[in-house]
């Protein structure tokens, strides 16, 4: 028996908080490089952090050792606790989700900072977010599926699958929310762009959404809640 309520699921990094600033920073503070946006936008997963063909070198011996690795995420946590922001448009949205009294809403991450549950919360009460109103703020290790802990939340509060939405990012955000019964709202302005959204992964442009304010505007006019 389905619960009268539905299920919003936020990714974070890319979807709700700017990482690739966060990112970006973190590298200028070892002397690295990311590249822009756009470029960062089209690399393979395993080579989004060490850069283009330009930076790609110098990156790449400043991420060999294990101790220089570990120097790069304490530095990514600092910037992450003190520094990172949400998108224009994610500090409302979330806590009109959160008052919405039918709408079960959390995050979800992959975040490799040290203690990403513990750093995410600090950056949401920063942009005061009342972290304590989620119902769920969800960490998965990269070796984990995503759809394990959709089909969990999903079943834990028992909604039914088509009442049940994804906001995320990149194409296994995609990929999970389809294979859950879920409805996937990807977004462009994150880790992977339209192009790459659209031509090699296939997902249709209708579903994807190109700013913070249209996905916002998309997800509201699906659960019928009015802007303030």
């Amino acid at each position: 028996m389905y619960s009268n309520r539905k299920l919003v699921i936020l990714d974070a990094d890319g979807t709700t908080i700017d990482a690739f600033q966060a990112i970006d920073e973190t590298f200028s503070r070892h002397d690295m490089k990311l590249g822009d946006l756009s470029r960062f936008q089209k690399r393979h997963n395993l080579f989004k952090y060490l850069g283009g063909v330009k930076e790609f070198p110098k990156n790449l011996r400043k991420q060999l050792t294990r101790v220089e690795r570990n120097k790069l995420i304490e530095t990514l946590t600092s910037v992450y606790q003190e520094k990172a922001i949400l998108y224009p448009g994610m500090q409302s949205m979330m806590q009109s989700l959160i008052e919405t009294d039918n709408v079960v809403v959390g995050v979800v991450t992959r975040n490799i900072t040290l203690e990403p549950v513990k750093t995410l919360k600090r950056l949401f009460e920063r942009e005061n977010i009342d972290v304590k109103k989620l119902d769920f703020l969800v960490h998965i290790p990269l070796r984990e599926k995503k759809t394990d802990t959709f089909r969990s939340l999903r079943e834990e509060y028992k909604i039914n699958p088509a009442l049940c939405y994804v906001c995320g990012d990149e194409y296994k955000d995609y990929v999970s929310a389809v294979s859950t019964g879920m409805h996937p709202f990807i977004v462009s302005y994150g880790f992977e762009s339209l192009q790459r959204l659209t031509e090699k992964f296939e997902i249709p442009q209708e579903i994807i959404s190109e700013t913070p304010a249209s996905m916002v505007n998309r997800l509201f006019h699906s659960l019928s809640i009015t802007e303030a």
